[in-house]
């Protein structure tokens, strides 16, 4: 985010997990991550660890420890729920841990946003029903069920 001609993280960089993700979803995500090949400096993200179950984040550490010694290099974030920080990863990872603090305020983070994901006008985008056109938007709304 240092400048916004930076790229947002691809599709294969990050991993959104759930409950339901499985043990061979979490050993593709860090082999990637972990083994050497030429694809350049990427940033691998795990959001939301502490969501696994007991047997898939198990199965992860132990990938982790025999994969780790092929690359010294790796640059690997593991996002946790801080409230969360007692299940399995979270503990497991919990000698790495560095407790984050935005570095940009929330205006620059959100400049960084609308600058990736405005849709060039003139299109026909259905981004011409969010507010300045972007790409994605958040709709809410503090009483369920209200047709959203």
């Amino acid at each position: 985010m240092n400048s916004p001609e930076q790229p947002l993280p691809t599709f294969d960089e990050v991993l959104l997990c759930t409950p339901q993700t499985s043990a061979e979803q979490v050993e593709l995500f860090l082999r990637r991550c972990l083994i050497p090949c030429h694809g350049g400096e990427k940033i691998y993200t795990m959001l939301y660890a502490d969501e696994l179950s007991y047997e898939v984040s198990c199965r992860a550490e132990e990938l982790f420890q025999h994969l780790q010694r092929y690359n010294s290099s790796y640059r690997l974030i593991i996002l946790c729920n801080c409230e969360r920080d007692n299940s399995y990863l979270p503990s497991a990872f919990s000698h790495y841990k560095v407790h984050m603090i935005p570095q940009r305020s929330r205006a620059e983070i959100q400049r960084y946003l609308q600058h990736h994901f405005r849709v060039p006008q003139p299109s026909n985008s259905a981004a011409s029903v969010f507010k300045e056109h972007m790409c994605v938007g958040i709709v809410s709304s503090k009483r369920a069920g209200m047709g959203k």
